[in-house]
């Protein structure tokens, strides 16, 4: 790689990280100087030859230094690679938007960070409610960041979106406050009376926007109560209890990357971490349908499920 260029830095807060960072990260709030955070880099370079040199790939993902980094890919953004849980490496091409490049940063990089050092990320949005946080987990476009969106406009502010870290403190799962925005369809803008103008769209086609949280946010971390498998289908809205080894494979299924735990060698690690979890959150699953917006009935069963303290085992 090339020596770096002397460039200003800014010092960022996000997934519980002090974040330095050659880019501008206007997601994110700046960091405090006296804030005990661990501290993260974010920084601008040429990744071409190194990844010219991978030869070890899963998937899409470039793995050396037996997972020491994680390389990948994005056409019309940028070369990326997550080194020793502490460094982001990012080599935007020409003429690549910044808003792509950044995407990528705060998600699938942060998410490799977070499986480097041992964190558990989930791919979904959290909320907190009477001091718990409540996971909502599902596949893309299930609808995660609209029922999470519904659950703030009820006065109850977001944890997370898109991935959600999750820490073992004492022995219980808490989920640290990722940063203050939300990714939302234009549809979802449109039918909560937003406007899209005000927003900042993601992609060069306009339908998915960057949508600040402003102060409806949760800056510490909070216990995990409880999760929620979105499930689109072709029925009412339902909710059901999910039990046993059922468990496990929604866990798995729904953690960030999966695809990176078993080529980091985090088999092991995965399987006593998700062994917690099922032994102390309850878990549900929420089927609703696939057409039209459900999140009114979807809220009220969440809320329902809270208030009579249920947390099947």
């Amino acid at each position: 790689m090339t020596e770096r260029a002397a460039v200003r830095t800014d010092h960022y807060k996000a997934f519980g990280f002090r974040i330095e960072s050659d880019f501008v990260l206007p997601e994110l709030p700046l960091a405090g100087e006296r804030e005990p955070l661990d501290n993260i880099t974010v920084r601008r370079t040429d990744l071409q030859p190194l990844w010219n040199s991978s030869i070890h790939f899963y998937g899409n993902f470039a793995i050396l230094d037996h997972g020491r980094t994680v390389m990948f890919r994005v056409p019309g953004a940028a070369i990326y690679a997550v080194q020793d849980a502490s460094s982001i490496l990012v080599s935007p091409f020409d003429q690549a938007e910044e808003n792509w490049v950044r995407l990528f940063i705060l998600g699938t990089c942060m998410g490799i960070l977070l499986l480097q050092r041992k964190i558990m990320p989930l791919h979904g949005s959290a909320v907190a409610i009477d001091g718990k946080a409540y996971a909502i987990i599902g596949e893309s476009g299930a609808g995660k960041s609209t029922l999470a969106l519904h659950l703030m406009s009820e006065g109850y502010p977001l944890l997370s979106d898109d991935v959600i870290p999750v820490v073992m403190t004492r022995g219980s799962p808490w989920v640290v406050p990722s940063y203050p925005q939300q990714k939302l369809w234009v549809d979802t803008l449109k039918h909560m009376g937003m406007d899209n103008a005000n927003y900042t769209p993601l992609y060069e086609r306009n339908t998915k926007f960057a949508v600040p949280a402003g102060s409806n946010f949760h800056e510490k971390p909070l216990p995990l109560a409880s999760i929620f498998e979105l499930v689109p289908w072709d029925a009412a809205t339902h909710i059901a209890p999910i039990q046993g080894m059922e468990r496990f494979r929604v866990l798995f299924h729904h953690t960030y990357r999966n695809l990176l735990v078993q080529p980091l060698g985090l088999m092991e690690w995965h399987f006593k971490t998700l062994s917690s979890f099922i032994r102390q959150v309850g878990m549900y699953r929420l089927h609703r349908p696939m057409v039209g917006f459900s999140t009114l009935d979807l809220t009220s069963h969440i809320l329902n499920i809270i208030r009579q303290g249920e947390n099947d085992q």
